[in-house]
């Protein structure tokens, strides 16, 4: 058991609550952030960890008013943050880069860049304040940070996007002893990725089937990456199913 409180958007399913579950069963304390009520709760009852180590908070982490809700109810029942894994997500169904509609764009850009930065900016300011100073901000890049799938611009240029504030966040925490850093997924069977074990459009129009990885995978890389001490950061770490068409891609 430690002091340590971590706060896991995205968390009542897939790679967030995998994570999630990982702090808890580390010893943290850890705020669970998603949507939806009944997943956050059955995340929460699986970690059998009690409501003075696992707090549920519904919360947008597109909505500014929402995430400092969110920050507000961490910091009343935990008083810190030494972690923020920004992992909240969605994407836009694959079609052509004329067809998109710009709602769907701007869905994906309020949830994984701009969510990202809100909650990164809430934690940045409690971790700058608190004592003692300091804390970690992991955020969920992609594949798609590096090399773009068919069809998935807004997905790929919000997970660019999301390289970008990393590198900032990273320099202007250094003098607060906030420490940023990325972890690049590749295939790991979620929601949003199930798709892929059943085929997905390559560079050259072909469908095939793609390898995937277990989020339990990916919830070990984010622990390891929590738990260095703060003059420590792996600044860039990826993830991936050893088989998958990332090496070549295009």
């Amino acid at each position: 058991m430690n002091d340590k409180v971590a706060v896991v958007t995205g968390a009542g399913t897939g790679i967030g609550k995998a994570t999630a579950l990982a702090f808890l069963k580390d010893g943290w304390r850890v705020a669970l952030v998603g949507r939806r009520r009944e997943k956050l709760d059955e995340a929460v009852a699986e970690s059998g960890a009690g409501a003075d180590r696992a707090l549920a908070v519904i919360a947008d982490v597109g909505d500014p008013q929402s995430v400092k809700a969110l920050f507000d109810s961490v910091r009343l029942a935990f008083g810190r943050v030494d972690a923020l894994f920004n992992n909240a997500g969605q994407n836009a169904p694959g079609v052509s880069f004329d067809e998109l509609p710009y709602e769907r764009w701007k869905a994906v850009v309020d949830t994984n860049l701009s969510g990202t930065f809100l909650c990164a900016q809430a934690a940045f300011r409690m971790m700058k304040e608190q004592d003692p100073r300091g804390g970690r901000i992991i955020n969920n890049g992609s594949i798609s940070a590096h090399a773009p799938r068919p069809d998935s611009a807004p997905y790929t240029a919000t997970k660019h996007g999301v390289t970008g504030l990393t590198r900032t966040i990273a320099l202007d925490g250094r003098k607060y002893d906030i420490a940023c850093c990325q972890i690049d997924i590749g295939n790991a069977m979620t929601e949003l990725a199930a798709r892929m074990s059943k085929g997905v459009k390559q560079a050259d129009g072909e469908i095939r089937v793609e390898p995937m990885i277990d989020v339990a995978d990916v919830a070990r890389s984010v622990l390891h990456m929590a738990n260095q001490p703060l003059d420590v950061n792996i600044y860039h770490l990826m993830i991936m199913a050893t088989k998958m068409p990332y090496a070549g891609r295009g």
